[in-house]
C-alpha cells in the first residue's frame, strides 16, 4: 500500500545559475550564447585547460608510484608544501618557522566550509561574519548554516560602474570588533596597497580575523605573486589568517576539485593544534581528498620547465581576456551605444559586470538568446571571435530599447546588510 513521503513539505530550491543553464541548453536558436559558464573557455568554446595538464597526465600514467591508495586526511604532503609557498611565498618567515601550513580540501568551497567549521568552534570573538554580497550563494550559506550572524557587504557603484573603495573603507571602519571578514579575490577588490595597509591597521585595532579567498591566483594580473600581495602583507604584519585556495581555473582542473585551506598562525605550536582540529573535521567531511589533481599540480610545481610553461599559459589567457575587454568596448563605441563602457577595461580578471539594467538583461535573454545572470556579471572567456559581433550588437539593441530602466542593486532579504 502506498504511503505519503515524509519529505512532502520539502520546497524546491531556487538555483538561478542552474535554471539559466537549463534554459540555454533547451534553446534551439543557432545564435544562442551563454555568458555565465563557470569554466574558462577557449575561442572555440571548449573548456580552457593549461597545456601542462595533458603532458603531466601522460607522465603520471607510467608512474609506478601511482597506486591509487587513499591520501592522508590532510592531503598530499608535497602538494600542501608547494601550494602554501605559492600563496605565502617560498622564503616567507612564516613558512621557515613552521607557522604556515595547509589542509588539502575538496575544492575551494570545501576550504571555506572547513575553515568556517573550525571558526564556529574555536573563534572566541563575535560570531558575526562579513561576506561579499556576490558570494552569498557560496560563502553566505556556509557561514549561515554554521550559526554565524551574517553581514553582507557591497561597494560596487552601479550608477558610475566602478568599485567605490571609499565605501569599502567606511564598511571596515564600522565593522564589529572581534568579527570575521571574508575577502574574496583580494587583488581584484580595487584597493591600492596603501588602502590595504589601512585595512590591516583597522583589522588589527578591532581584532578582526581575515579569511582570504583567492580562487583565481594568476588570473587577475597574470602574475602569481602580485595576485596575492594583500595576503602576504597581512602575513608579514603578524596576522593569523585563513586563506581558501583552489586550482580549478588556473590549471583547468574543473572536475578534479582541488582545493586547499592555508593557515598562518603566530607559533608552530598553535599551528600543530589547529591542523589536528582541521584534520578531525576533514575526516568526517570527506575522509580523504581526491588524489589525481593534487598529483598533477605537485608534478608541475616541482618541475621548473613545466612550472614556467604553466605560468606562461596563465599570462597568455589573461592577455586574451584583456583583449576581449578592449574589443567589446571598442565595438560598443563604434555602434554608438549610449553610456560609458570604460569599466570594461578598468578592471581585471575573468569576470566583469556589464552594467546593464534588469530590463536590458531580460531583453538579451528573451529576445536575443544571450544568457547571463541578473546581476549582469559575465565570464569574459565566453565572448570570442565567433560571437563578439552578435553580443555587442545585442547589447546595443538592449540599451537603446530600455535607455532609462533601473540598475540591479546589491539585494538582500532577511539577513543584515552593509551598503
Amino acid at each position: 500500500m502506498p504511503t505519503l513521503s515524509v519529505f512532502l513539505d520539502v520546497p524546491s530550491a531556487n538555483v538561478a545559475e542552474d535554471k539559466l543553464l537549463n534554459a540555454y541548453n533547451k534553446d534551439d536558436n543557432p545564435n544562442k550564447v551563454y555568458l555565465s559558464h563557470r569554466a574558462c573557455k577557449t575561442n572555440e568554446g571548449r573548456n580552457w585547460i593549461s597545456p601542462v595538464v595533458q603532458k603531466t597526465l601522460l607522465q603520471l600514467v607510467s608512474d609506478p608510484t601511482l597506486d591509487h591508495e587513499y591520501l592522508p586526511t590532510l592531503g598530499l604532503k608535497e602538494f600542501n608544501r608547494l601550494t602554501t609557498e605559492l600563496i605565502v611565498g617560498r622564503n616567507n618567515p612564516a613558512i621557515l618557522s613552521n607557522r604556515a601550513g595547509a589542509v588539502q580540501t575538496v575544492g575551494g568551497t570545501g576550504a571555506i566550509r572547513l575553515g568556517a567549521e573550525f571558526l564556529s568552534m574555536w573563534h572566541h570573538g563575535s560570531q558575526k561574519a562579513y561576506i561579499p554580497w556576490a558570494q552569498w550563494d557560496f560563502h553566505g550559506h556556509i557561514f549561515q548554516s554554521l550559526g554565524f550572524s551574517l553581514c553582507l557587504y557591497c561597494y560596487w557603484d552601479y550608477e558610475r560602474m566602478h568599485l567605490d573603495t571609499s565605501k569599502f573603507m567606511e564598511i571596515m571602519e564600522n565593522a564589529l570588533e572581534d568579527s570575521i571578514f571574508v575577502l574574496h579575490n583580494s587583488e581584484s577588490m580595487g584597493l591600492t596597497q596603501q588602502q590595504w595597509k589601512t585595512v590591516a591597521e583597522l583589522m588589527k585595532q578591532k581584532r578582526i580575523f581575515p579569511f582570504f579567498d583567492d580562487p583565481h591566483q594568476g588570473f587577475i594580473s597574470g602574475n602569481l605573486d602580485q595576485d596575492v600581495w594583500a595576503v602576504r602583507y597581512f602575513v608579514d604584519m603578524g596576522f593569523e589568517i585563513f586563506c581558501s585556495q583552489t586550482f580549478t581555473k588556473n590549471f583547468g582542473l574543473y572536475d578534479e576539485r582541488v582545493g586547499n585551506l592555508i593557515v598562518v598562525t603566530l607559533s608552530s605550536q598553535v599551528m600543530l593544534k589547529i591542523r589536528s582540529q582541521l584534520e578531525e573535521r576533514a575526516k568526517y567531511l570527506w575522509s580523504s581528498p581526491p588524489d589525481l589533481g593534487a598529483r598533477i599540480i605537485t608534478t608541475v610545481l616541482n618541475n621548473p620547465a613545466l612550472q614556467a610553461e604553466w605560468k606562461n599559459s596563465l599570462k597568455a589567457l589573461v592577455e586574451t581576456i584583456m583583449l576581449t575587454r578592449e574589443k567589446l568596448k571598442e565595438k560598443l563605441r563604434l555602434l554608438g551605444t549610449p553610456g560609458s563602457w570604460e569599466h570594461l577595461t578598468c578592471h581585471e580578471g575573468t569576470h566583469s559586470l556589464l552594467g546593464l539594467s534588469l530590463a536590458q538583461i531580460d531583453y538579451l535573454v528573451k529576445k536575443k538568446h544571450i544568457y547571463l545572470l541578473r546581476n549582469g556579471k559575465v565570464n569574459l572567456t565566453c565572448i570570442n571571435s565567433h560571437n563578439l559581433d552578435y553580443v555587442s550588437q545585442s547589447i546595443n539593441e538592449a540599451v537603446l530599447a530600455y535607455p532609462h530602466s533601473s540598475y540591479p542593486r546589491c539585494s538582500f532579504s532577511s539577513w543584515e546588510k552593509v551598503t
